[in-house]
């Protein structure tokens, strides 16, 4: 393969792109012409400043490029090459009340994540977030954030400025005792992952590059609440490589109340959530089917806000930080359990949900979570695995 070649119409491409931030993944099939590829790269971007515009992960052979169309560069180099779109993504939520302290969040409460901490507080459990970054300065957040990563601004803290990371945070893990807000696993370790802006929106490449830092960090498990509506080759290939490195990833559903739902909840290798409302049925907007793994708390939920705040919001987003932090609980004490395993009980730990007018069982995919049944499911499991040796 020409390198040089590859860069310069690379190049062209990136001085022709228009200023609306369109983008492109371009992924190897190899990994010696990646490497190659990486190589000349490396040796180029010093003398050709444009290049240092490119962003890469190693985890799935990908150069992410300024650039739109690349079609000339697509028909020179097909038998090689795979490009797509960097498709902008979506946070699940709607836009939530103001409220007060929120000590113990009826989601939480919900779950029986109270009864469970006897048992798991989810020590030790380090839970990527990959959101829109996280208050450092809230009370209740103070002793559950590592540093993490900013993706939008390299060597800078994950701060939060729109307010959805925080309020994920606040249920995964709030420690704030009794003055504040109780999470679902308060010792959980938290790392914020940026790589939303302050609307709310990203690149699928800045997903990529988020899930790589987490397989790279050893992070436990990634909780994704957002999602798009199209496929996607290089989100689906980072996800897999995460799961295959024994990383669970929960993502949502999405707020759309329909049969089906988002990526990259729909790929197999994902914990998909759905959302239930106070009365335990399947909440209005949420999407459900089959696919779906588990229902979690969804509506209404109080949780922590920007400028040491608490706020309600819904949507799959806050019924995904619940299930992320039943499954941090199971975790503290089985850290063992493989992405396959713990899905495996989390499906079958579940409480059925009350269904709707019209509604059949069948059509909703999975039940409610339960974090108390989750952990007394996965002793079963042990013990049973520990018999059979």
């Amino acid at each position: 393969m020409d390198y040089y070649g590859f860069w310069q119409m690379l190049l062209e491409e990136i001085s022709a792109a228009p200023k609306n931030g369109e983008r492109r993944i371009v992924t190897f099939n190899d990994a010696r012409q990646y490497a190659g590829a990486l190589s000349q790269w490396k040796a180029l971007k010093a003398k050709r400043p444009g290049l240092r515009r490119v962003l890469i992960s190693p985890l799935i052979r990908a150069f992410f490029v300024p650039a739109a169309g690349m079609g000339r560069l697509m028909n020179r180099f097909a038998d090689v090459l795979c490009i797509e779109e960097d498709i902008r993504i979506q946070i699940h939520a709607a836009p939530g009340e103001k409220s007060g302290t929120a000590i113990m969040p009826w989601g939480v409460k919900a779950i029986h994540a109270p009864q469970a901490w006897s048992r798991s507080t989810g020590v030790h459990v380090k839970i990527g977030v990959i959101d829109t970054g996280a208050d450092y300065r809230h009370p209740d957040l103070r002793h559950s954030l590592a540093s993490g990563v900013n993706l939008l601004h390299r060597g800078m803290l994950p701060l939060d400025d729109n307010g959805h990371g925080t309020h994920i945070a606040g249920t995964l893990a709030a420690a704030g005792g009794t003055r504040g807000m109780m999470g679902v696993a308060p010792r959980a370790l938290l790392y914020p992952v940026k790589a939303f802006d302050h609307s709310g929106s990203a690149y699928v490449s800045d997903i990529v590059l988020g899930i790589d830092w987490c397989v790279q960090n050893r992070i436990d498990i990634i909780n994704m609440s957002f999602g798009m509506k199209t496929r996607s080759k290089a989100l689906h290939d980072v996800v897999i490589k995460a799961y295959r490195a024994g990383i669970a990833i929960v993502a949502s559903s999405g707020n759309d109340g329909k049969r089906g739902g988002d990526y990259p909840a729909r790929y197999p290798e994902t914990i998909a959530v759905g959302a239930v409302d106070k009365r335990h049925r399947v909440a209005s907007f949420s999407n459900r089917g089959p696919y779906i793994d588990v229902y979690g708390p969804g509506e209404s939920i109080p949780s922590c806000w920007l400028r040491e705040g608490y706020k309600e919001m819904s949507g799959t987003s806050m019924a995904t930080s619940h299930v992320t932090g039943a499954a941090a609980l199971l975790l503290g004490l089985r850290p063992e359990l493989t992405p396959r395993e713990l899905k495996l009980l989390l499906r079958r730990s579940s409480s059925p949900v009350l269904l709707r007018k019209g509604q059949r069982r069948a059509s909703l995919g999975g039940g409610a979570a339960d974090a108390l049944r989750l952990l007394r499911a996965g002793a079963r499991a042990k013990r049973r695995s520990s018999a059979n040796v």
